[in-house]
């Protein structure tokens, strides 16, 4: 290899490293919240096809239930987007008779719009959505108790693999199972950015941090953003300990701007287009 090819690839090689710990505002850095939720009702397919249209990676939240199929929702009770009309807890509704048969797509400022009559997703046909290159984010909701369902569906399908999807969850041993069943999948220990006791919260520490992340065997933490807690130090030594560092759920392009040049890995937004388009065009 002559001087000049060398000096080339040396430069290339730079700018991987680079992109590596310096991310930025970009497709596969900006993860959709609950699918793209501003335009389409949350968790729901529509949602998710339409981030995957417009090539963003997205989050969805699971939860079992009590027929023990494994579908998206946020909430613990069915509630607030079916507007009402079924008030059950996701855990305790069957999917066959109940869950299947919810309207998700015609509540608050969706009711009249063309995505009334959408129903919850199984997760089976959201991973249908996988591609490589974009990250679907799984937020476990239940406890440990879900896994081996997870696994199951992740069995039996094709398209969803260790280099397009990974599991995210607040419940430390949901963590620990998913490691266990699951190790070749990464999984991210959620928290949020003020922790301890309702009405005496502290703004959370990177130790407190790494501390979770090695008690779950986590490849990294997902933390709440907010400026002035999550900072260039606390990235830098959870990166530093050999983890990944994801933010939620950031909506301002400022706050989001901010988050990538404090160093972490993605910034997870309900407006991920709005974001993209907006640092595009220098605002």
């Amino acid at each position: 290899m002559n001087t000049m090819k060398f000096a080339a690839c040396a430069a290339a090689v730079a700018g991987i490293a680079l992109c590596a710990n310096g991310a930025k505002i970009d497709k596969h850095t900006l993860i959709s919240h609950r699918g793209e939720s501003v335009d389409a009702p949350e968790n729901t397919l529509p949602a998710y096809k339409t981030a995957v249209k417009r090539g963003f990676g997205f989050e969805c939240d699971i939860y079992l239930s009590a027929d023990k199929r494994v579908f998206t929702f946020h909430d613990r009770d069915l509630t607030r987007t079916t507007a009402g009309a079924c008030k059950k807890k996701c855990a305790e509704a069957n999917w066959e008779t109940e869950i299947s048969k919810a309207d998700v797509g015609g509540w608050g400022k969706w009711k009249g719009s063309k995505f009334v009559g959408t129903r919850p997703a199984l997760l089976d046909e959201v991973l249908e959505l996988a591609v490589d290159g974009r990250w679907i984010f799984v937020e476990v909701k239940p406890g440990p108790e879900i896994v081996p369902y997870i696994k199951e569906v992740f069995a039996k399908q094709k398209k969803a693999t260790p280099k397009n999807a990974l599991f995210i969850a607040f419940n430390r041993e949901t963590c620990k199972k998913l490691k266990e069943l699951m190790p070749e999948y990464k999984v991210y220990w959620l928290t949020s950015s003020s922790v301890g006791p309702k009405g005496a919260k502290e703004p959370v520490t990177a130790e407190y941090i790494l501390e979770g992340i090695k008690y779950t065997g986590a490849n990294g933490v997902d933390c709440h953003y907010k400026r002035g807690v999550v900072t260039k130090d606390m990235v830098k030594a959870i990166h530093d300990a050999g983890y990944e560092f994801h933010v939620w759920t950031v909506d301002k392009l400022a706050d989001a701007q901010e988050a990538f040049r404090c160093g972490v890995d993605t910034v997870t937004t309900n407006c991920a287009k709005k974001l993209y388009d907006g640092d595009r065009a220098g605002k």
